[in-house]
């Protein structure tokens, strides 16, 4: 029943730091799955995320804000400082970013299938695996990330959006690799069409998505910013 649905996110927290000319740093918590899951409990759902935080004071201010909704942080043994985007506003309000992220998210148990059982609430084991975004893709967390989706799937449905953030991506074709081995593994598949435009210059989304469906998932939903969405399902011949 969706209201028993207990769900593991797997991936990265960022601190997001704005800076304007003038104006005091503001640090707020951040990350494509760390806001999935945030979003879950929320809503009232049962959500642990899996993730990387340093012992710094953006790793405090992330773990208090996500607890404080209801997630259950559970995180590896990292000495990395945790990841941050920084963008800088200038006096024209233009935008350039930088980001300091290290993802390294040791195996520790992560890449096994005990870790539906061992991060979720007592004697439950999750039903739903999520990931996405930076965790997918970077090197080397990102091999322990779908070690895991690949080891829970015989027991969890899996979700996974890709959030591509072409500064962190790596080489194009490496990069588009690591990707459809995640659609792959996956049974839902979110990704807006500027996602699909950067991995597939030149090719309609709708179609790129489609060609996903056909690798796997039950579902491949493309957003298009304010233009809605266009589904793609699995159907019985």
């Amino acid at each position: 029943m969706l209201d028993r649905l207990d769900v593991l996110v797997i991936g990265e927290c960022v601190a997001d730091i704005v800076r304007r000319p003038g104006a005091v740093d503001q640090v707020l918590p951040g990350g494509s799955p760390a806001n999935v899951a945030y979003g879950l409990a929320r809503l009232g759902r049962s959500a642990t995320l899996l993730t990387q935080l340093g012992a710094d004071e953006n790793g405090r201010l992330i773990r208090d804000h996500l607890t404080a909704a209801g997630v259950r942080v559970r995180t590896d043994d990292a000495t990395a400082p945790t990841p941050s985007a920084a963008v800088t506003l200038d006096g024209d309000g233009r935008a350039a970013y930088t980001f300091e992220i290290t993802w390294t998210l040791a195996a520790g148990g992560f890449g096994t299938r005990d870790a539906l059982y061992r991060y979720g609430p007592p004697g439950t084991a999750h039903r739903h695996v999520h990931t996405g975004s930076i965790a997918a893709v970077m090197e080397p967390g990102a091999g322990t990330v779908r070690g895991a989706v690949e080891s829970a799937r015989t027991e969890a449905t899996v979700s996974y959006d890709p959030n591509v953030r072409p500064e962190l991506m790596g080489d194009h074709a490496a990069a588009v690799r690591r990707v459809e081995r995640c659609v792959a593994l996956s049974d839902i598949v979110k990704a807006s069409d500027e996602d699909l435009e950067w991995l597939y210059p030149g090719e309609d989304p709708g179609k790129a998505a489609a060609r996903w469906q056909a690798t796997g998932p039950a579902l491949a939903l493309v957003t298009r910013g304010p233009r809605a969405r266009s589904p793609c399902f699995a159907v019985d011949a």
